[in-house]
């Protein structure tokens, strides 16, 4: 696992060093393509896709704005379910809390599930500087654990190794030579992981949806650790951020149709689990004690953000991840903190409350827009990552060359005569590194764009230049065969344009 808190160099560089690890590449953008099919092939099957997009989106909407009265109910019933219930503002304090119930139960061994809440508050790390073992029982989880590394990916937190390399780390942990079979690397890890699972003295879970109505919080997985790390051990403790309340058990109808499909393409996971409370006298297994930690950690300085809450909405899926091509390209670790992608990009800054720490990340995007597309609950990050960079630059943590060549540009731009003779200049200027309409020169500002790609030439006659000759053109042979209303409309633009007017807007 990465130490916590530490920033290595820059996105800039950390993306440097993945765009030419040729594997990275190749494995991140094989997984990611079959989610995305799987994905589109899952929502076209279902139908009336863009409807279920909208309904999580006002259930998400809904909750969040009434985000004190359903935690209100969520803790009051927990409490009566007999769930202990605890509150941490900061990273620090959560993992106090978690570390604060282990040693109370004298723990020694703690088996968790999937929690990207615990990767974001470095649990393992504290429960480890505590003399405590902390074992991931997701594979993805365990195998990074091992190499130790942060997950690369909300839902594939391996994504960025193959086989070959699996097998060497976990026959180091066996003490022999496993086959780079994935039947047997699974085996291996399958029956170490369940001695620890009888071994545990806690089992740890995070908590896909919370429901305010029964108190009850449900996990989503496909191996059945979760369910195991639920019920083996006699302590349960579950990290949850704040955010992840959802009012009813027929609002869950709905998450359940769009999380699964937008994060792995199938209709359901595997498993299913619905944990109100710790074991009743009748219960064939599960928990003597339940304790539910409640995180905010920034989640609520973004509610009454009209630009920034909705991020709150987000439940996890990875979907955006799948779409990006800045992701596709780099991977996680890239981005440096726990959350990747479009949502890491947005979130990662929003949670710290550190603009100036986390200035370069809101650039790792394109703005295409292929995140909302593929959001299941239409969470417009591409606008919230313009939202950033706009107060990164209104916080003063702009690039001060950036921000000379931006005031330089809206000079030009806003003067039809000065644009006009830039133009003319740049056409001229440019002959001297033009090669087959492109310029490669490697040189100043076009260093960084020209290491990958050739940035385009102006073309040989601007629009304006062209617009110019319109009358001409309409009177070649050409436009003989053209609608006479739509030329004779044509021609009055042209005419418009001559006098300084512009009637075509009307």
């Amino acid at each position: 696992m990465s130490q916590p808190g530490v920033m290595d160099e820059t996105v800039k560089s950390r993306a440097g060093l993945a765009l030419n690890d040729d594997f990275l590449r190749k494995a991140v953008k094989f997984t990611t393509e079959r989610l995305r099919n799987g994905k589109k092939a899952a929502s076209e099957e279902h139908g009336n896709w863009e409807e279920w997009r909208e309904r999580g989106r006002q259930i998400r909407l809904h909750t969040i704005a009434h985000l004190d009265y359903y935690l209100n109910e969520f803790v009051n019933n927990a409490r009566a379910n007999g769930v202990h219930i605890y509150f941490a503002d900061t990273s620090a304090e959560a993992a106090s809390i978690a570390l604060d119930i282990a040693a109370h139960k004298q723990a020694s061994t703690v088996v968790k599930s999937k929690s990207m809440v615990s990767e974001e508050v470095h649990l393992n790390h504290v429960l480890e500087s505590a003399g405590i073992e902390a074992i991931e029982t997701d594979l993805g989880e365990y195998i990074i654990q091992l190499a130790g590394e942060a997950p690369s990916h909300i839902v594939i937190p391996a994504i960025h190794k193959n086989r070959y390399q699996i097998a060497e780390l976990l026959s180091k942990e066996a003490g022999e030579i496993l086959e780079p079979d994935t039947t047997v690397l699974a085996g291996f890890v399958r029956k170490k992981l369940r001695e620890k699972f009888l071994e545990a003295d806690i089992g740890l879970t995070g908590c896909n949806f919370a429901i305010a109505q029964t108190g009850s919080m449900v996990l989503f997985e496909n191996e059945g650790n979760a369910r195991m790390v639920s019920t083996v051990p006699k302590t349960q403790i579950t990290l949850m951020g704040m955010e992840r309340i959802i009012p009813s058990w027929a609002d869950l109808e709905v998450m359940a149709t769009l999380l699964p499909r937008s994060a792995t393409g199938q209709k359901l996971t595997m498993y299913m689990s619905g944990i109100t409370g710790p074991r009743r006298s009748a219960d064939a297994d599960g928990p003597d004690e339940m304790h539910i930690i409640i995180v905010d950690n920034g989640r609520s300085l973004q509610l009454g953000d009209p630009e920034f809450q909705e991020l709150l909405n987000c439940i996890r899926c990875g979907a955006c991840l799948n779409a990006c091509p800045v992701y596709r390209h780099i991977g996680g670790h890239a981005y440096g903190g726990t959350y990747s992608g479009p949502i890491g990009a947005v979130l990662t800054p929003a949670l710290n409350g550190n603009i100036e720490e986390w200035n370069d990340i809101a650039s790792a995007s394109s703005l295409c827009g292929a995140c909302y597309e593929a959001c299941p609950v239409k969470i417009p990050l591409h606008d919230m990552l313009v939202y950033l960079r706009r107060r990164k630059v209104e916080e003063g943590h702009g690039n001060k060359l950036e921000t000379m060549g931006m005031k330089g540009f809206a000079a030009v731009a806003a003067n039809s005569k000065r644009f006009a003779l830039a133009i003319r200049l740049g056409q001229i200027g440019q002959k001297a590194v033009v090669r087959n309409d492109g310029i490669s020169l490697k040189l100043g500002p076009l260093k960084g764009w020209n290491t990958y790609r050739v940035a385009p030439s102006l073309a040989k006659k601007s629009f304006r230049q062209q617009w110019d000759s319109l009358d001409q053109e309409l009177n070649q042979q050409e436009h003989a065969a053209m609608d006479t209303s739509v030329r004779e409309r044509m021609q009055q633009i042209v005419r418009d344009r001559g006098k300084g007017g512009s009637k075509h807007g009307k």
